[in-house]
């Protein structure tokens, strides 16, 4: 089992995971987080850390294209250990459904 970040991260971009991780297998893209799959030991302690509720585990159903999003773009984008502020505008995406085929970008953030 690993744990997966899904849409709820896009454009919220909340950063409280990235500061509790463990094994820093956290990668930062343009407007959202992914967890590197082989690098994540399961420790969970990321997942209520996230106020956008957007950590699960790969356990829950109807996530597998997440799985796979988490997997490709942590090989592309640099990896994150430090906490920064999230977007200004953050708590106007907090909650939006459909985040991913209206806001997604495959463009890396700026990592450490």
């Amino acid at each position: 089992m690993t744990y997966i970040v899904n849409d709820a991260c896009i454009k919220c971009k909340y950063m409280d995971c990235v500061e509790v991780c463990p094994v820093d297998c956290f990668y930062e893209g343009e407007n959202m987080l992914v967890i590197h799959p082989d690098e994540c030991i399961d420790c969970g302690v990321c997942e209520p850390e996230c106020p956008a509720e957007a950590i699960l585990p790969d356990t829950e159903p109807g996530i597998e294209n997440w799985l796979q999003v988490n997997a490709d773009f942590a090989e592309q984008w640099p990896n994150i250990t430090l906490k920064r502020d999230p977007p200004v505008d953050a708590k106007d995406f907090d909650g939006v459904e459909g985040k991913f085929e209206k806001f997604f970008s495959a463009n890396p953030g700026q990592g450490d």
